[in-house]
């Protein structure tokens, strides 16, 4: 019965540890490798095309001071049969816009895709125009898409006689589905014998995991690091299904990325990143600022009834200091973790924009083992 009760107590004491151990252990972050590469070829190309919206409610172009709204005007109405050359034209109905969109990979002719609106001239609001047929070209000047259809706009704009109110942009749009591809991209992925993935943020260490992970996984060495940068791919010539089976296959495979220890501020909106690694030496670190405030609240002095005496302004000055005696020197010590680091700066009572001259200051002495990237 005793040893029972021991062997009991034993178990009861692995399972307690493994539980504790398991409780203990570094969250690792895994990620797809399709969520860390863009395979080359597989792009997005940028159209841009110059058009007209023709509807609005007396919200679209002064002609006067927008003369390539009128020029386009009537150069789309001489297409149409109507000659409107030396004549004075008055419309507020029309407006000149610049129509954007991104033709995605492999996207086949006749597909649709979104485009984007936004006025050129000086229209007020492009609430209930529709855009008349609109060529898209690409950087090679090659005709990619049309684009036409209704806009769609997020914003609005009301005004009265005293008053108006705009909330959001009404000279941006968006069409949904409002271009057809005309012409495609060739790109032929499944002849391809070598295929070179790019990483979303350069890193060697996560270069060199995503070789070691697709090696691992398919058993032999086909993934080879050039650069932090760039994986290369060679296709094996008796793979199912040749390139796109491989695709498939390494896109799922699960890699733990690595990161650069660094520190991003925006000091226009006072934004603070700080990544997990981010580390720093033993320092201490006092902040307070001398605030003095002065008021002036001068009083009236009235003379007494039936006297000679004048009415004066009497000055009343307070002067408040603030030398931010309360605050205490904190102590942060070496290789503390990122949360240890935000614990001590909190310990301070400093508000984000403290925070920047603090972590600068520390970065200064050479105490903070990251880079700061100031943005903004």
């Amino acid at each position: 019965m005793h040893s029972l009760r021991a062997l009991s107590l034993k178990i009861a004491t692995f399972l307690i540890a493994a539980v504790i151990g398991f409780g203990v252990a570094p969250a690792i972050g895994y990620s797809r490798v399709k969520d860390l590469v863009d395979v080359d070829g597989i792009r997005d190309n940028m159209l841009v095309g110059y058009g007209l919206v023709v509807g609005l409610n007396g919200s679209g172009d002064s002609l006067k001071n927008a003369p390539f709204t009128q020029q386009a005007l009537q150069t789309m109405l001489e297409r149409m049969g109507v000659n409107t050359r030396g004549e004075t034209m008055q419309t507020k109905n029309t407006a000149a816009v610049m129509v954007t969109a991104n033709l995605p990979a492999f996207a086949a002719q006749g597909t649709h895709i979104d485009v984007s609106v936004s006025a050129l001239g000086d229209a007020k609001s492009l609430q209930g125009g529709t855009l008349l047929v609109t060529t898209l070209f690409g950087a090679d000047g090659q005709i990619y898409a049309l684009g036409q259809g209704p806009v769609a706009i997020g914003g609005f704009t009301a005004s009265g006689e005293a008053a108006s109110v705009t909330r959001g942009v009404p000279t941006a749009g968006r069409i949904s589905n409002g271009a057809i591809v005309e012409r495609e991209i060739p790109f032929a992925l499944a002849g391809q014998t070598n295929l070179r993935l790019s990483l979303h943020n350069p890193d060697l260490t996560t270069a060199t995991r995503i070789a070691a992970a697709v090696n691992n996984y398919m058993g032999s060495e086909i993934a080879e690091v050039s650069d932090p940068s760039t994986v290369h791919l060679a296709i094996p010539a008796s793979y199912p299904h040749g390139v796109i089976g491989l695709l498939t296959d390494v896109e799922q495979v699960k890699v733990d990325p690595d990161q650069p220890a660094k520190v991003v501020i925006d000091e226009q909106s006072g934004v603070i990143v700080m990544g997990a690694d981010v580390r720093i030496s033993t320092i201490a670190i006092a902040q307070g600022n001398l605030t003095i405030r002065v008021n002036e609240s001068p009083e009236v002095s009235q003379p007494g009834p039936f006297s000679k005496g004048t009415t004066q302004a009497v000055p009343r000055t307070q002067i408040q200091i603030d030398d931010s005696k309360g605050n205490r020197m904190a102590v942060l010590h070496e290789g503390v973790s990122l949360q240890s680091l935000v614990d001590g700066l909190n310990a301070l009572g400093v508000g984000p924009r403290d925070i920047i001259s603090i972590l600068q200051a520390i970065k200064a002495a050479g105490a903070l083992q990251a880079d700061i990237q100031v943005i903004g």
